[in-house]
């Protein structure tokens, strides 16, 4: 399809759910920030060169030389979404024994300093994914584990912060690398106490297990997308509802399911069509 086509397909698409007779989705959407929004892999992957670099400096200094072996870009992203463990990925960069312990002890320390989290940046298509759902009617609430402060600070550079009627996050930067389950049901828990409109469904949409895990905990509906920290084949062990590419086919599927058909029934996996 043309660029003006996909454009024209786009903005009918958008007049017609801005249309009186068009129906608003009864609906909210707790939504995680990495992942869905925010993509995380060129920080983590500078967190493990700087991390490397600093592990082989300090050895460096006690007479321990440390012959490195950086892992690539994309090797060492697939070897996080498939949740190879930490210890494993230090392992095949070259540290034995108490220096894997020192390296994944300066990776928690520095991953999500301020020196470092410029690397992050907002995923493709989210404004406009964003702006769907908005005109579908659907309520926003960011759920995180990412320091609170650090979230609204990047919602307000992006011009972003207003589509949300309520961000919930950590008071400590440290709890989004471990990914702790406890806190997310947590922040989800008060989150639905203080935003969940009664005459709406609830659903949470999110790219890792922490998500799926604090969805079922609190009985609502989980989406995982596939565009974040895990893969598919990964985040199909924990049994989303529903399974969806990014926040746009997201959109799309909440647009075409609960607007206009049954209640889904099982799992579903959607990929965005447009403006990926």
């Amino acid at each position: 399809m043309s660029i003006p086509g996909l454009f024209q397909r786009t903005a009918a698409r958008l007049q017609t759910m801005k249309s009186p007779t068009a129906r608003r989705l009864r609906l909210t959407l707790f939504c995680d920030f990495d992942g869905p929004l925010v993509d995380v892999s060129e920080r983590y992957y500078g967190t493990y060169q700087a991390a490397l670099q600093y592990t082989q400096q300090i050895y460096a200094q006690q007479g321990i030389p440390i012959p490195l072996k950086y892992l690539g870009k994309d090797q060492f992203w697939q070897m996080k979404r498939q949740r190879v463990s930490d210890i494993e990925i230090a392992m095949q960069s070259g540290l034995q024994e108490e220096q894997i312990a020192f390296f994944l002890d300066h990776v928690r320390t520095i991953v999500n300093d301020e020196s470092l989290l410029h690397l992050d940046k907002m995923q493709g298509g989210v404004n406009w994914s964003l702006a769907l759902l908005h005109s579908y009617g659907v309520k926003l609430v960011l759920v995180t584990l990412r320091e609170e402060q650090q979230v609204r600070k990047m919602l307000d550079q992006y011009g972003l912060k207003r589509l949300f009627s309520g961000i919930y996050g950590s008071d400590d930067r440290h709890t989004a690398y471990v990914n702790n389950v406890d806190v997310k049901t947590a922040l989800l828990k008060e989150a639905i106490a203080e935003q969940g409109e009664l005459s709406d469904q609830w659903l949470m949409v999110g790219d890792t297990e922490a998500d799926i895990i604090a969805a079922k905990n609190m009985n609502i509906p989980a989406i995982a997308v596939t565009c974040g920290i895990r893969d598919t084949a990964y985040l199909e062990t924990y049994q989303p509802d529903h399974y969806c590419s990014d926040l746009l086919s997201v959109a799309h599927f909440l647009a075409e399911r609960y607007g206009h058909s049954p209640k889904p029934q099982g799992h579903h996996y959607c990929l965005s069509s447009i403006l990926t």
